[in-house]
């Protein structure tokens, strides 16, 4: 019985320890959160840009830009995702086939 309760000491001395490991592995990845915040808006941005284009649409017949949610109705385009925790908004905006000179002349406002 001796033997017994000498592995029940042990093993509840033991236990302890992995709890501190898991506490500071959690808290490491907790300080690490904000970075991956930051990435997410560029990866959530690769993956509508791949989508739109698996649709047919050529990569230079649009943009896709980041903004703060309230700038994204100033964008002048159409809000098509978000990201970081709902803070920034991803906005597309039709161009000009081959060109990069922004919003198309059919997009336009008429005068």
């Amino acid at each position: 019985m001796n033997d017994l309760s000498e592995m029940k000491r042990l093993s509840h001395q033991q236990s302890g320890k992995p709890g501190k490991r898991f506490f500071i592995l959690g808290a490491a990845l907790a300080a690490m959160l904000p970075l991956a915040a930051q990435a997410s808006c560029e990866s959530v941005k690769a993956d509508i840009t791949q989508k739109i284009v698996g649709n047919g649409v050529p990569e230079s017949g649009f943009r896709l830009d980041i903004v703060p949610n309230d700038s994204a109705d100033q964008a002048g385009g159409q809000v098509v995702g978000h990201c970081e925790n709902d803070t920034q908004k991803i906005v597309y905006i039709r161009s000009a086939e081959g060109t990069d000179a922004g919003v198309a002349a059919s997009d336009a406002p008429s005068p």
